[in-house]
């Protein structure tokens, strides 16, 4: 995201300590240029501070990407929290507040893309750390839908929790290329599709 889409970039990021910092950086050119794209000097750069500063936080910009991802993968997770939050006893309200949730991100990533399907592209070596950071948030949602599917009395909660995520993750990656109109109305209809298919 450009500084003229963030006023007054420069003067919150000033005021942060060195690694957060190196973390706004971070995160800003990862999203606008890939994480192969970036050199730690041009993350350096954009923090204000040194290559040198920037490996007494982080040992490798390997480390620094999951470092990023995981901060990623916390807000999805406290997207799940806020929802169940919301409807603590209506498991159904909170799989169409999940998939109300993505399709209301659809118009950010459809500018910028979702950072782990771009992040994936890019990593193809499952034993790097930020594709280990993905894989683990992955499998984390898919165990908290699927809890969700089982709580709404779903017949085969696994299925409808796996059909669920095709059409999340299928509609982000449509949203990105622009394939498909409406992704977010067809998003939510398909899983209302789904959970009637399974019995809700």
């Amino acid at each position: 995201m450009t500084d003229a889409v963030r006023p007054g970039r420069a003067g919150r990021v000033a005021k942060l300590p060195p690694r957060e910092r190196i973390l706004d950086a971070a995160e800003e050119l990862f999203h606008s240029e890939g994480i192969r794209g970036v050199g730690v000097q041009a993350i350096a750069e954009k923090a204000g501070t040194t290559k040198a500063a920037l490996y007494r936080h982080f040992d490798t910009k390997d480390a620094l990407a999951a470092q990023w991802l995981l901060i990623v993968a916390a807000d999805y997770t406290s997207a799940f929290d806020k929802i169940e939050e919301r409807w603590p006893d209506d498991p159904r309200a909170q799989i169409q507040g999940l998939a109300a949730f993505i399709a209301d991100s659809l118009s950010e990533i459809s500018h910028r893309g979702c950072p782990f399907i771009n992040s994936l592209a890019e990593l193809p070596d499952r034993s790097h750390p930020a594709r280990q950071v993905i894989e683990a948030h992955k499998a984390q949602q898919l165990r908290r839908l699927t809890a969700m599917c089982t709580a709404a009395g779903l017949t085969d909660p696994e299925g409808a929790a796996a059909e669920i995520t095709f059409a999340l993750e299928g509609a982000q990656v449509s949203a990105q290329n622009g394939s498909v109109d409406h992704v977010g109305e067809r998003l939510i209809a398909f899983v209302e599709a789904v959970m009637g298919r399974h019995g809700a």
